[in-house]
C-alpha cells in the first residue's frame, strides 16, 4: 500500500519503521533536513521536504494516488488540514492525530465535518492502558479483547511461584481447569510461543489470556494477588497525567499530582477538582517524602524525560509501593528498567503504532477475515490478534487436532455466539466467531495465513500444531 506520513517525530518515524518492514511504500513529509536525513539514512523510504499542508508538497508526495495519509505532527490544526487537503486530493484514508484536550469532546463532529477517517491521541490511549493496569496490580502488562471479556495479561517469574521449574503439562486440574492459557514467554532476548512442556525458570516473563475471573483465580493461587489501588500518586503534569487523573477519578481513587509548572498546577486545580495538585519536582526524594510517597497504593511517572521515569521508578520501588508504573518511548531505557524488575512501562509511540497497524492490515485484507484488534508483546517480537471469521476462512468446522498450523502460531482463544472458550483439540472455527490468534510472525493479515497448506496438500494431517 502507498502510506504517506507528515511529520517525523517519534511516533511518525516508529510508524514509518513498522510500515516500511512490512513491505509498504511509505513516503514521509517533514520540514526538517535531520529529520529526513536520519529516516533516509536509516529506513527504507522515500522523503520529502515541506509543509505537509501545503498541495504542492502533497502532491509531490503522491497524495493523489495514496491509500492512506497519516498526520502526526505536533499542531492539532495542522494535521486536520493535511487530512483535509489530502482528501480532496484523493488520498483513500487519512488518519490524524489530535491531542488537545478541548478538541477530545468534539472527534465524531470533527470527523464528520472535516472528513477524517480514524483520529488517534495517543495520550488518551496511554491513560487508557495504565488505568488498565492500576485496576489489575498484579499484571506487568494488561490488553483486552472482545470489548473486556477477554484479557492478555504479562507476569514475571519469581523463585518462589509454583510454576517455577515445573513443565507446564505437570500443572494441577486446579490450575489446567481454569479459563486461562499459557500463549507467549520472555527468556532473555528470545520470545517463546510455549507448549506443554515449557518449563518457566525464574525471571521469564510468562503471558495469559482468558477470561478476567479465570486471571484473578490464578494469581490468588500463585500468591500475587493484589488488593484493589485506593491511593495513586503521579509525578508529571502533561496531557497523560490529565487524561489518568480523570479516568481515576472517575474510579473513586484518590490521587495526588506533582507539577513542578506553577500555571499549569493551577490549570490542573481548576479541572481535577477532586484531586490534590502539588507544585514542586517531583524527582525532588525530600518532597516526595515529604508528601508521604510511600503510603501510596501505586506510583505513576509521567514526566517529559524519560530518564527521570524511570530513575524515580525505582526509588518508588525500593520504598515498597507494590504497583509502579513508568512512561518511556525509548526501547533500550524499557529494556534497562525490566531488566532491573520494573516491568510496567508504557509508550505512547508504540501503543499508537499499534492502534496504526490494525488499521493498515484490516485494509489490506478487506475481503477476508476482520481484524479488530493488535497488540504486540515480548519486546515487539510476538503478535496478537483479534479476527472476526467470515465465509472466507478455510477448514471452518474442522477440528483443530486436524489442521496444521505454521510453525509459531497458537489459536489462544475462540469465542462462539458470545461463550469464550480455550480450545482444544476438538474445538472448531465456525462463521461469525470472534479468534484470538497469537503469532511469532509478523505480517498476519488473515486467519488463513496462519494455516500450513503444504502439510495437507501433501497428505499430513493429525496435530495441533500448537
Amino acid at each position: 500500500m502507498k502510506i504517506i506520513i507528515v511529520g517525523d517525530g517519534k511516533v511518525g518515524f516508529t510508524l514509518a519503521e513498522h510500515l516500511s518492514r512490512e513491505d509498504h511504500d511509505v513516503t514521509i513529509i517533514d520540514t526538517r533536513d535531520e529529520a529526513l536525513q536520519r529516516a533516509s539514512d536509516t529506513l527504507d523510504v522515500m522523503c520529502v521536504k515541506g509543509n505537509g499542508a501545503s498541495l504542492a508538497t502533497l502532491r509531490e508526495a503522491g497524495a493523489e494516488n495514496a491509500d492512506i495519509l497519516i498526520a502526526a505532527t505536533n499542531l492539532d490544526e495542522i494535521n486536520m488540514i493535511c487530512c483535509l487537503t489530502a482528501k480532496r486530493l484523493g488520498t483513500k484514508y487519512t488518519i490524524a492525530r489530535v491531542r488537545n484536550v478541548e478538541y477530545a469532546v468534539e472527534l465524531a463532529t470533527l470527523k464528520k465535518v472535516i472528513g477524517i477517517d480514524m483520529i488517534i491521541n495517543p495520550e488518551n490511549a496511554t491513560a487508557v492502558e495504565i488505568a488498565r493496569l492500576l485496576r489489575f496490580p498484579s499484571a506487568a502488562n494488561l490488553e483486552t479483547f472482545y470489548r473486556g471479556r477477554v484479557e492478555l495479561i504479562g507476569f514475571r517469574v519469581q523463585a518462589d511461584d509454583f510454576i517455577c521449574g515445573h513443565p507446564l503439562s505437570d500443572l494441577s486440574r486446579q490450575v489446567k481447569d481454569l479459563p486461562i492459557l499459557f500463549c507467549a514467554a520472555e527468556r532473555g532476548d528470545k520470545s517463546i510461543i510455549p507448549d506443554g512442556s515449557y518449563v518457566p525458570t525464574a525471571g521469564d516473563k510468562l503471558y495469559l489470556i482468558g477470561q478476567p475471573a479465570g486471571m484473578t483465580q490464578f494469581f490468588k493461587l500463585l500468591g500475587r494477588y493484589a488488593p484493589k489501588i485506593k491511593d495513586v500518586f503521579i509525578v508529571g503534569g502533561g496531557r497523560i497525567s490529565h487524561y489518568l487523573t480523570a479516568l481515576l477519578e472517575s474510579m473513586g481513587l484518590r490521587v495526588k499530582l506533582v507539577e513542578r509548572n506553577m500555571e499549569r498546577c493551577r490549570e490542573l486545580s481548576e479541572l481535577l477538582p477532586h484531586t490534590m495538585v502539588i507544585c514542586g519536582d517531583g524527582t525532588d526524594q525530600e518532597l516526595l517524602e515529604s508528601e508521604n510517597v510511600s503510603a501510596a497504593d501505586a506510583f505513576v511517572a509521567l514526566t517529559d524525560r524519560d530518564e527521570d521515569n524511570l530513575i524515580i521508578s525505582l526509588y518508588a520501588m525500593q520504598l515498597g509501593i507494590s504497583k509502579v508504573v513508568a512512561k518511556s518511548n525509548r526501547q533500550n531505557y524499557a529494556g534497562i528498567a525490566r531488566a532491573v524488575g520494573l516491568d510496567s512501562v508504557i509508550s505512547p509511540k508504540l501503543i499508537t503504532a499499534n492502534q496504526i497497524l490494525q488499521v493498515v492490515r484490516g485494509m489490506e485484507n478487506s475481503k477476508g477475515s476482520v481484524m479488530t484488534a493488535l497488540y504486540r508483546i515480548a519486546e515487539g517480537k510476538v503478535e496478537a490478534m483479534e479476527f472476526v471469521v467470515n465465509e472466507t476462512t478455510r477448514h471452518l468446522k474442522t477440528p483443530l487436532k486436524d489442521l496444521r498450523l505454521k510453525k509459531g502460531i497458537l489459536i489462544a482463544v475462540i469465542v462462539h455466539q458470545g461463550r469464550v472458550i480455550i480450545p482444544q483439540g476438538s474445538t472448531c472455527m465456525e462463521q461469525g466467531d470472534t479468534v484470538i490468534i497469537v503469532s511469532g510472525d509478523e505480517g498476519i493479515l488473515d486467519v488463513n495465513d496462519i494455516f500450513d497448506d503444504s502439510l495437507l496438500d501433501a497428505g499430513v494431517i493429525g496435530g495441533t500444531g500448537l
